[in-house]
């Protein structure tokens, strides 16, 4: 397992961001992982979630948004979080030009990842979203699952049972409606996807290895 240190130029207006590869020694995919609105790229839950799908052979290029790299408190307009996005998986590529790559992330992270599939196609094979936030909590709602009818590319979500972000009888409606999706429900788990004491990393990781591996099949 490799680890280095990066910098992402994201336009002459945005600057640069900070970023991180996690590479195993033979890499079977690589995913671009953005990070939540809370926390930054290297907050416990995204270092170990790489750390441990290098584990599995699965590499990651991890980064920060604008809004985190500057310890900004509001998250940045899809505009520029897209433009981000699209950045570390140009990234992804130069570093890596062989490699397998999807993309996704963190709540946060993977909606903006999706808004920006759902505009342009990238070279990227499939989407990951550990914890997709439909709603605001308590305001259960579809609104912004629209988007992803427009997304040409393969969908992990991976949802817990008690995700105040994502309503279960509504996001298993939305992901009935998309050919490309496939619904992963995590028993007990929350949005940050602790169960109670512990937490559910192993089984977010096996099911992305599943996937991604099922997705490399095809």
């Amino acid at each position: 397992m490799t680890i280095d240190s990066h910098k992402i130029n994201v336009s002459d207006s945005v600057g640069t961001v900070s970023a991180e590869t996690v590479i195993p020694d033979e890499m079977k995919a690589l995913l671009v992982l953005a990070h939540g609105a809370g926390a930054d790229m290297n907050h416990r839950f995204m270092k170990t979630l790489a750390k441990r799908l290098a584990e599995v052979n699965i590499g990651t290029l991890r980064f920060n948004f604008p809004f985190m790299e500057k310890k900004k408190g509001r998250p940045d307009v899809p505009a520029v979080a897209e433009k981000t996005i699209e950045s570390a998986i140009a990234k992804a590529q130069e570093l890596f030009p062989s490699a397998t790559i999807y993309s996704g992330g963190k709540s946060f992270g993977g909606r903006m990842t999706s808004n920006l599939l759902s505009k342009r196609p990238l070279p990227v094979k499939g989407i990951v979203f550990f914890g997709f936030p439909l709603h605001a909590p308590g305001k259960p709602s579809k609104d912004r699952a629209e988007h992803l009818k427009t997304v040409k590319v393969p969908m992990l979500f991976l949802q817990g049972t008690r995700d105040s972000l994502a309503d279960l009888t509504l996001i298993r409606e939305v992901t009935s409606q998309l050919p490309l999706a496939t619904l992963e429900i995590i028993e007990g788990a929350d949005h940050s996807f602790a169960i109670g004491k512990r937490d559910a990393m192993d089984e977010i990781v096996t099911l992305s290895h599943s996937w991604v591996t099922k997705q490399k099949s095809k």
